[in-house]
């Protein structure tokens, strides 16, 4: 056949380390029909400050791939949420091959079509809590490019008609699709009229959605003859692929005829007929991909280039079981953003009558309902069963419900179909199913009861069960607790949720407490966080002995904001918030550094107020650009230091001698409270974790108060005239002058000779 290859690609993203969903990063592909093979190259790099980062460690990546939904990941290995059905999904490892840069290739034969999802991540690091633009971080960046390779005019067989072929001695096989429409219970593929140099030399294969593969449904038809594959409950409003393959080293040509006919469910004696006058009455796409496609209403080809198609026979015998009911519509009434709530009229109490399963259809809308979590529940009216041992089993499967000959039977299961299984009786009333991320399209739940017996379960007599179904969609489990919160994110066009959990709680819906922190560990760090603050009174009444009042209110206020921020910002339920979190956490931060600035002017003894005016108008631009970046924060406050260090330079040219200028004032107050803010500094830029974050930054809070304490002056005394010194006897002049300038607490632009004394 021919061949298209098309291609994909997405741009770059930035890795995360592990914590929780929400750090991963996903990609969204949609794979075209009748995809023979997809290909994805994975490429990763590292960079550094913008250049390729040489120097970073090797870090593993780990990619998921999954069709139809994103991939429900449990790296660190944590405990779901109790009826919380897990998805499978396809994991990968990068390893690096060169220093800075690394390409994966991972190959999928014959994929589903329709959306794929990739996720990536880092391992789980350590939690270290770095300050922004403090270091030239290590970026690791993900890349991945698709490329597919799609077969296009694939012949399509038409139920009932008979389609001719002859393979040619360089040809191995040849595909073809049907497409099976709503209420079909089987679907059956026979070869006709094989002749070749060894009997039949062929395989027929059948798979669903995509061409097959070498483990899909296959038949020998050198062993069988009649050559039938039959496939039993296909997934309704779907293509079935047929490929008709030779056995290796068969030579010469093999004619062959293949038909198909389909098993109407709700007519179980009758097959559809050969002949519908329209597409719509197959249930059909408008277009099939195939050469002469029928539009709409155009009946099937007489005659094709590659054979010819006449109706052929229809049984009118089909195999028992093959029954299937009515299936009940449910109302979509969308409330938010994967907040959508499943209606059934007439309900939401259901009868499950005992002769016959109750079904109903959830449908799931492409890519819009796939990033939340699928929920149902069972609740049964036990009055309803009138004293018997009864027993409603739940079936829920996708793209087709479930039905079975054998009316005792329990499962869920065959050896296409898989589901999920959920059962209510007397004793336990109430079931209930999660399914994260549900692949999108049509689900039925089968609603059957059964009697317990000594002999098993048997069908019930006269006993008609009530239950209470419920079925919603919600963006995360449990609404995450209250140890988590539920985010929702977007990734371009796609929007998922996820749970982020908090105070040591994991898992998908942060109900894993192997990790989590105790009410009295919450308690204790809370408390030294907030208590912690009181440090700031020394420094407040210092500020007030010393004549700093407007430093004082900048001590009360850092003191204040900083007590219930912390009280607000803390992880588990030991919380309280005065305001909303980000007025605190902007107060608290503006009264730090403003604290910083204004103990550094007063240090200047420069009393003009368009300073302190210039520092909150420059600290809270820089806090309203980035609270967290280093260089808007570290920028007012070197440029206080700078301030600082003219004045003391004007003074100490002026005075022609070092200010301050007793060896006393450096070695116990500005030594000291230098080393105890560098010690501050140090702890909370290189020493801070998320795990020792509750005492490292109590220490933090006592330091930095403590050094406030140390660096702030001592109180200006005013520079008034002072009184004549005592005489000393044989001294002919006498120069008075002012004390306080020579311990350095007064400045000595101020300072006057007092008098000159004659003897």
């Amino acid at each position: 056949g021919l061949f298209v290859t098309d291609y994909f690609t997405r741009t770059p993203r930035k890795l995360s380390p592990f914590r929780s969903f929400a750090s991963i990063e996903l990609f969204h592909f949609h794979i075209p029909e009748d995809t023979v093979i997809a290909v994805w190259n994975l490429i990763t790099f590292k960079e550094q400050g913008g250049t390729f980062g040489d120097q970073c460690p090797d870090r593993s990546i780990t990619v998921y791939f999954r069709s139809g939904a994103p991939s429900v990941i449990n790296p660190l290995h944590t405990h779901f949420p109790r009826d919380t059905a897990v998805p499978g999904s396809f994991a990968l490892t990068l390893t690096w091959t060169l220093p800075n840069r690394t390409t994966g290739v991972f190959n999928v034969t014959s994929p589903l079509p329709g959306d794929w999802f990739l996720a990536a991540h880092l391992p789980k690091d350590e939690g270290k809590i770095s300050v922004k633009g403090l270091y030239e971080e290590c970026q690791y960046l993900f890349q991945p490019q698709l490329i597919v390779q799609r077969l296009v005019n694939i012949a399509v067989l038409y139920p009932g008609y008979v389609t001719e072929q002859s393979m040619a001695p360089h040809n191995r096989s040849c595909l073809y699709k049907v497409f099976v429409p709503s209420y079909t219970s089987r679907v059956l593929v026979e070869v006709l009229r094989c002749r070749g140099t060894e009997g039949c030399p062929l395989w027929l294969r059948m798979r669903a959605k995509a061409p097959p593969l070498h483990n899909s449904t296959a038949l020998d038809c050198r062993e069988h003859a009649p050559c039938q594959l039959a496939l039993d409950l296909p997934f309704w409003q779907h293509w079935y692929y047929v490929l008709v393959e030779k056995h290796p080293g068969v030579p010469g040509t093999v004619s062959f005829q293949v038909t198909v006919q389909l098993t109407d469910c709700s007519r179980p004696s009758l097959a559809r007929p050969p002949f519908l006058p329209s597409s719509a009455s197959m249930n059909m796409p408008h277009s099939f991909g195939s050469v002469g496609g029928l539009a709409l209403g155009d009946s099937p080809p007489l005659a094709s280039p590659n054979g010819t198609k006449h109706p052929v026979p229809i049984p009118t015998a089909s195999p028992a079981g093959e029954r299937c009911w009515p299936v009940r519509p449910t109302l979509r009434n969308e409330l938010d953003t994967f907040s959508v709530h499943f209606y059934i009229f007439f309900g939401p109490n259901v009868s499950v009558p005992p002769d016959r399963p109750a079904v109903f259809v959830i449908n799931l809308l492409p890519v819009l309902d796939s990033g939340g979590v699928l929920n149902l529940e069972l609740r049964l009216n036990v009055s309803s069963l009138c004293g018997e041992n009864v027993t409603v089993f739940g079936c829920l499967n996708h793209e087709v419900p479930l039905t079975s000959g054998d009316n005792a039977s329990v499962t869920c299961e065959t050896e296409t179909l898989a589901g999920f299984l959920l059962s209510v009786n007397a004793t336990a009333s109430l079931s209930r199913l999660r399914i994260p991320y549900p692949q999108t399209g049509s689900w039925y739940l089968s609603l059957r009861s059964l009697c317990a017996t000594e002999h098993g379960f048997e069908p019930c007599t006269n006993v008609t069960a009530e239950v209470y179904l419920r079925a919603y969609l919600s963006p995360c489990i449990n609404d995450c607790g209250i140890y988590g919160q539920c985010k929702l994110l977007r990734t371009n066009n796609y929007l998922y949720a996820a749970c982020e959990c908090k105070a040591g709680w994991n898992g998908w819906g942060c109900t894993d407490n192997a990790e989590a922190f105790s009410y009295g560990f919450q308690l204790l760090s809370t408390l030294l966080l907030c208590l912690s603050n009181v440090m700031f009174v020394p420094p407040v009444a210092i500020a007030v002995r010393s004549h700093y009042l407007l430093e004082a209110a900048v001590y009360i206020f850092t003191m204040f904001f900083s007590t219930f921020y912390h009280a607000c910002d803390q992880p588990g339920i030991v919380v309280f918030c005065i305001m909303e979190y980000d007025v605190l956490q902007f107060c608290d931060f503006l009264g730090s550094l403003m604290s910083v600035w204004v103990t550094v002017i007063a240090m200047a003894r420069l009393q003009p107020v368009v300073l302190y005016l210039l520092g909150a108008m420059l600290l809270s631009m820089a806090l309203q650009m980035d609270r967290h970046g280093l260089w808007n924060l570290l920028g007012p406050s070197l440029f206080a230091l700078g301030i600082m260090a003219v004045a003391w330079t004007a003074r100490t040219i002026r005075r022609r001698h070092c200010y301050p200028p007793t060896w006393k004032r450096w070695a116990f107050y500005l030594c000291p409270g230098a080393l105890i803010a560098a010690a501050a500094v140090l702890l909370y830029a290189f020493v801070e974790t998320e795990e020792n974050y509750f005492y490292i930054h109590s220490i933090w809070h006592l330091l930095i108060a403590g050094s406030v304490g140390f660096l702030l002056p001592p109180r200006a005394k005013p520079s008034g005239r002072l009184g004549p010194l005592p005489r000393r006897k044989g001294c002919g002049y006498q120069l008075c002058v002012n004390e306080q300038e020579e311990l350095g607490l007064v400045d000595p632009a101020v300072a006057s000779i007092n008098s000159i004394c004659t003897s």
